[in-house]
Formats: structure tokens, sequence, C-alpha cells
């Protein structure tokens, strides 16, 4: 499976439910949110990388057996990685962090915030 290219990880993050985009950070950087918290930071200023919330263990893990995963850029090194969407890590895979950060931080809302956004 080729390499998903840095529009189609945005688009990705688009797709999930109650998600929605800003610039908070500069041009340079798409933040996906689900309700007001991140689960994504897409470099799209020519980085090809993506950060995301990941189980402290399960981000450690990956950071162990792909060179395209480091810790989280300016983020939270326990919580959060980073991915270069070119490297070794198979496609598949990045899509299912993306889906996982975005049920972390979803999880993390209030149950009024869910319902809202769940409907």
């Amino acid at each position: 499976m080729a390499h998903p290219t840095i529009v189609a990880v945005g688009e990705q993050c688009m797709a999930l439910r109650g998600t929605t985009v800003d610039n908070t950070f500069g041009d340079d950087t798409d933040v996906y949110r689900v309700g007001d918290k991140m689960f994504a930071l897409v470099n799209v200023g020519g980085g090809d990388t993506v950060t995301l919330k990941v189980v402290p263990e399960e981000g450690e893990a990956l950071r162990q057996k792909y060179e395209s995963v480091t810790p989280g850029y300016y983020m939270n090194k326990r919580h959060w990685v980073t991915v270069d969407v070119t490297g070794d890590l198979p496609a598949d895979e990045l899509a299912e962090l993306i889906v996982e950060s975005r049920r972390l931080v979803f999880a993390s809302l209030t149950k009024a915030k869910r319902v809202e956004i769940e409907g």
C-alpha cells in the first residue's frame, strides 16, 4: 500500500465524526479537533508529518519499531507521537493511529459534549 499524502491524512481526520480544523499554531499546521480538544496536528508546510495522541505504552512500542515515529514534536512526549507519513510506518497502521487518537481525545470529553457530537 502506498504512503498517504499529507492531504490524505487531513481528509481522513476530517472524515471522523465531529471533527473541526483550525490553524491555531499558524498556517503551516492544521489542527484537527473533536469537541474543543486536539487529536491531530498535520504539518502542511512541507514536513509530511502528523502528530497524534497515543497510549504511552503504544507510543513507546511504535518508536522502538519504526524510524518514522518519534516523540511528539512540541507535545507531551509520553502521550503524543509524530509520524513522518513518507516513512516506514505502514499506511494501514497510520490510519488506525488517527482513529485511535480521536478515540482517546473523544473519551476525555464531558459526557454532555460526547452526546452532542455523537447525536
